[in-house]
């Protein structure tokens, strides 16, 4: 029972996260570093890959290679996390990031690897 409620509740995170990409997408702007190209692509490629992962999830036959997908995608977004820590304080919308905060984000991440690495069997 845990399980499918903690397999419900990633896939409907991971798919609003998505969407929000979508819906504000000036606010994942100042998360991608300068160094990588085109931050409108890879926003949008970042929202439909977590649409997708989050949609997937919810199928027996697609979870294993779901969870494998956002393991990467979230190793794919550590850059972004390293560059907010370096700009923190920043605003996002109405959310202001300090320094804390963006510290608290890279263990976070590691904790949603851990997560989605729980449904890849």
């Amino acid at each position: 029972m845990l399980y499918k409620i903690g397999l419900i509740i990633m896939a409907v995170l991971y798919i609003a996260a998505g969407v929000n990409h979508f819906i504000n997408p000036r606010a994942y702007f100042k998360l991608i570093p300068p160094y990588l190209p085109n931050p409108i692509a890879l926003n949008y490629a970042a929202g439909f890959a977590e649409i997708i992962g989050g949609i997937l999830l919810f199928f027996p036959v697609t979870r294993s290679f779901a969870a494998w997908g956002i393991i990467a995608m979230l190793i794919a977004f550590l850059p972004a996390h390293i560059y907010m820590i370096q700009k923190a304080p920043m605003n996002m919308g109405i959310f202001v990031i300090t320094p804390f905060i963006a510290w608290i984000r890279l263990p976070l991440q590691l904790l949603l690897m851990y997560w989605a690495y729980s449904f890849t069997k």
